[in-house]
């Protein structure tokens, strides 16, 4: 059980806890809330002791292990699983074990080694980590590249990993979907639904809250509440208790009130005095209730747009992709479709299949690589780069970056009236020109929207929109795109954003758009089968797997009869040659079946209390049974690769 009592924690000058107190039960699935700023970070860092309370109490089990997601950028050659491997504590502990005892030759603690590994799952973990990476989407070819080969939100995809490879009995999750598609996001929330510890999750995304946590911890101005239920429950649980927090206040009030007047009435009159000090007393002795005071809603809206042509776009056998040293990298190909004024579309597809690509290249930033793309006249387009960087320059503040768009794109504007416009994306005061490099993520996303919105657009192409926007943003952003009379095109893994925004959807697969013939849930479902046709395949023999017919090679002519005879000679002659290799590979797999039979017993015994004066000698043991295991096993894959160059 986790105790939090009656904490005050500062960082600088701010107070971030006040008095907070919570319990949180084993195995519980615990939503943090909060507006942005309120102090969730900096509670999982107290959770962990990276930070200490400045009063009060904080109890969590000595023995817990503790898992969170490392938000530094790792910079290593490592492979991939190898480097989520890393995150499973206990097998690296017994690893490092194993190789103290060996080099000290001490066959007890070898024993004791070998029995931590198995606990540890050793002999099916690197099998689990790269499970991990596949539902996290990465490729096959990928699972043992280095790991500072990839972007930056692969290596984030790479730490979530890594936290998920940990035993852990308390998980600290702090905006793991981020750097997620959609795909990759049903699959974490499909593997956090049975992770059986204690998770505190922070997330903007509503409807991923609701579909793991039991509970919610709101944190609002220095305080904990805590609320039974997911995060909708928690909304009208809210909802209620202000409602009934506001009319106590107001009843409280009016007793104040009539007290006060009678003090006022009658302290001065000799008859009333003793009456007028009960009240005074009374009146010290209430415990003050507070008036109900929330957070300003953020909202916005999109400004009419000046002209709304139709169609807006049209695509004629169009190509996407880009271009390399080695060549062009054709992603998508064929698209012929074309986009209407008004039409809500959501763009659906597994990561790498080309969603970005294809908003690229209607957004001009990358060149078609064949086929036409026309603009209809008058077409006004709003990007949202999925990296908001891209569109922002670090050493400058939010009003330069205004002037300039006003300057170089337009409408014009003036500084003041940018400076008003600004104030309604709340960027006040001297935060207009506090350099972008210094904000938040999340205040970096509502300047580009604030640009989006000035450039009064009438094609919204927003490619996730939404990575480091609180809820009452997202909120806000999802109001706004109802009201907005242009066209939206949308990439996101929001699934409560694609539901409030888009009436129809196109799925980029295979190499192609086409339109999706259904709504979020049957997209979840289209994903799970294409997860489970994927394990199926995975499972067979690459041989087995039939070559696709519209790849497939013509059938040869029927062989001569003379031709028959000499393919069965040549067939002879090779089994001839290749029946000594084949004989030690049987002979090899015959041993490697008996070891491996050998270590389940020893490992049995030691399990279930062997006597001491046997363990060092099983200790020594199963390390000879490890070296032999290896040896045969690379013996055994030389032979097979002698045997495969014979046969070529």
């Amino acid at each position: 059980m986790i105790t939090l009592r009656d904490i005050t924690l500062r960082r600088g000058v701010k107070v971030v806890l006040d008095g907070a107190s919570a319990t949180l039960q084993p195995g519980e699935k615990i939503g943090l809330v909060g507006r942005n700023g309120a102090g969730k970070s900096s509670l999982f860092a107290l959770l962990t002791g990276r930070l200490s309370n400045d009063r009060g109490d904080v109890e969590v089990p000595r023995h817990w292990r503790r898992s969170e997601v490392a938000q530094n950028m790792p910079e290593t050659e490592d492979g991939a699983t190898d480097f989520v491997l890393e995150g499973d504590t206990s097998l690296m502990a017994a690893r490092a074990a194993l190789a103290a005892a060996e080099a000290a030759n001490d066959g007890h603690a070898m024993a004791d080694a070998h029995a931590a590994l198995a606990d540890a799952g050793a002999f099916d973990a690197r099998a689990r980590a790269q499970s991990l990476l596949m539902g996290l989407g990465f490729r096959t070819e990928q699972l043992d590249a280095p790991v500072n080969s990839f972007s930056g939100g692969w290596r984030m995809r790479l730490q979530l990993a890594r936290a998920l490879m940990c035993p852990a009995e308390l998980m600290l999750l702090d905006e793991p979907t981020n750097h997620l598609d959609l795909d990759a996001l049903v699959w974490l929330e499909a593997w956090l639904q049975r992770y059986e510890g204690t998770l505190i999750i922070i997330s903007h995304d509503r409807e991923f809250l609701d579909a793991i946590t039991k509970v919610t911890l709101h944190l609002d101005e220095g305080k904990l509440v805590r609320y039974g239920g997911n995060y909708t429950s928690f909304e009208s649980q809210r909802a209620e208790r202000m409602v009934l927090q506001q009319a106590a206040f107001e009843r409280q009030q009016e007793k104040v009130a009539h007290l006060q007047k009678f003090i006022d009435r009658f302290k001065a009159k000799a008859s009333k005095a003793k009456q007028a000090q009960s009240r005074v007393k009374a009146l010290e002795r209430m415990e003050k209730l507070a008036p109900v005071l929330t957070a300003a809603d953020f909202n916005f809206e999109f400004r009419e747009p000046l002209s709304l042509p139709n169609p807006m776009l049209m695509f004629d056998e169009l190509s996407a992709g880009y271009r390399t040293e080695e060549g062009d990298k054709i992603i998508v190909r064929g698209v012929d479709r074309s986009v209407l004024a008004g039409q809500r579309i959501g763009i659906l597809g597994a990561n790498g299949q080309g969603k970005s690509t294809l908003v690229k290249t209607i957004a001009r930033t990358q060149a078609p690589m064949s086929g036409k793309l026309t603009e209809g006249k008058g077409l006004s387009i709003g990007y949202f780069a999925q990296q908001e960087l891209d569109v922002l320059r670090l050493d400058e503040g939010p009003l330069e970056h205004m002037v300039r768009l006003a300057r170089d794109v337009g409408p014009p504007g003036r500084e003041q009236e940018l400076r008003d416009f600004l104030g309604q994306f709340r960027f006040t005061g001297d935060m207009v020109n506090q350099q972008v490099g210094s904000l938040s993520g999340g205040e970096k996303a509502r300047l580009v929207l604030a640009m989006l919105v000035w450039q009064r657009p009438n094609l919204l192409l927003l490619d996730e929109p939404t990575n480091h926007l609180d809820l009452n943003t997202r909120e806000a952003l999802s109001m706004a795109l109802n009201e907005f009379e242009g066209t939206v095109m949308l990439v996101s893994h929001d699934r409560a954003l694609l539901r409030e925004v888009c009436d129809e959807f196109w799925l980029v697969a295979d190499g192609v758009v086409k339109p999706f013939d259904g709504d979020l849930d049957d997209y979840q479902r289209w994903l799970l089968d294409q997860s489970k046709e994927a394990s199926r395949a995975a499972k067979k023999a690459p041989s087995a797997a039939p070559a696709p017919a519209a790849v497939a090679a013509p059938a040869p002519p029927p062989a001569s009869r003379e031709d028959r005879k000499a393919s069965g000679q040549a067939r002879a002659k090779l089994a001839e040659l290749t029946r000594p290799l084949r004989k030690e590979m049987e002979a090899i797999d015959k041993r490697l079946q008996a070891l491996a039979a050998e270590r389940a017993e020893i490992e049995a015994q030691l399990a279930e209390g062997a006597a001491a004066s046997a363990i060092a000698e099983m200790g020594r043991r199963l390390k000879a049974i490890g070296d032999q295991l290896e040896a045969d096993e690379m013996r055994w894959l030389e032979l097979g690769e002698q045997i495969e160059a014979m046969s070529a």
